[in-house]
């Protein structure tokens, strides 16, 4: 009969068989775009498929910069993306705050109609919001696109931001009032520096759903000049020959930018997933 530390080595080796199996369907392909960039185009398509390069070569993260026009699709996402962020931001901090601390009529159906727009399939709204850019002579602009992504935003930063502003008590709203401060006031300087946390949690979600965003980028923009990563990385393939060093090494760099971001605020992102989980 197994004694109870005989339970505790296997039920820790299976956790750790799991979690290892894990890592690697996650690590593999990423490992193996990594392999495929630093090969030269003579060794990308060898049989077998070799993981490790016999010469390796960053020819291909030179080419993505000269011979494409990958500077401009970076510019494009990089200004397209923090600007929504930004405002989405700014509006979902008020309004989950609003939500938070008053109450008002029709505030649950306010809350949940937010929680629905989630639920649609984005595809449903394409054709809705290219009629609505293209009347507005939106099409093709940075702003078209920072609108659709405001929108896709907003809702479910707003319900981040409204869980987070409930774990701050509220008696802090009432000892700033008593000392005199108005609500912008207890707001922006009370309030705001005690969700720091949320904010970098959301601004990470948002920036997230912006950066990697493909299918209304791809329709609402046609001159390559207004393309953003996603798309422009799309289009690296040829009609006869598709460039695999060159693809991969364009879509690590694109991927720098959020590792690099999550590597700083990962401490306020895992927080907010822990947030709310203990009530005293």
């Amino acid at each position: 009969m197994p004694t109870s530390r005989g339970k505790n080595l296997l039920f820790n080796s299976s956790m750790y068989a799991i979690l290892i199996f894990a890592s690697l369907l996650v690590l593999i392909p990423v490992l193996w775009m990594l392999s495929t960039a630093l090969k030269p185009a003579q060794e990308v398509m060898v049989t077998p498929p070799q993981w490790i390069p016999e010469h390796i070569s960053f020819e291909a993260f030179s080419r993505i910069w000269k011979d494409y026009p990958f500077g401009t699709y970076f510019m494009n996402s990089t200004y397209i993306v923090l600007v929504s962020t930004g405002i989405s931001l700014v509006f979902s901090a008020l309004a989950g705050y609003g939500a938070s601390r008053f109450n008002f009529r029709g505030k649950g159906s306010f809350l949940t109609f937010l929680l629905i727009t989630q639920m649609f399939p984005s595809i449903m709204l394409l054709i809705p919001f290219y009629k609505v850019l293209q009347k507005l002579g939106l099409i093709d602009t940075h702003l078209g696109l920072i609108v659709v992504y405001i929108s896709f935003s907003i809702p479910f930063c707003t319900w981040m931001m409204l869980g987070f502003f409930q774990g701050i008590p509220k008696e802090l709203d009432e000892a700033a009032k008593i000392d005199g401060c108005g609500k912008i006031r207890t707001f922006v300087q009370i309030i705001l520096p005690l969700s720091l946390p949320g904010l970098a949690a959301t601004a990470i979600y948002s920036l997230i759903v912006g950066w990697n965003e493909y299918m209304f980028a791809f329709i609402l923009t046609t001159s390559d000049n207004m393309k953003t990563l996603p798309v422009g990385i799309g289009q690296l393939n040829g009609f006869y020959k598709i460039v695999w060093n060159d693809l991969m090494a364009a879509s690590i760099v694109s991927s720098l930018p959020l590792i690099i971001l999550f590597l700083f605020l990962q401490k306020y992102f895992i927080s907010s997933l822990t947030a709310g989980a203990v009530k005293q």
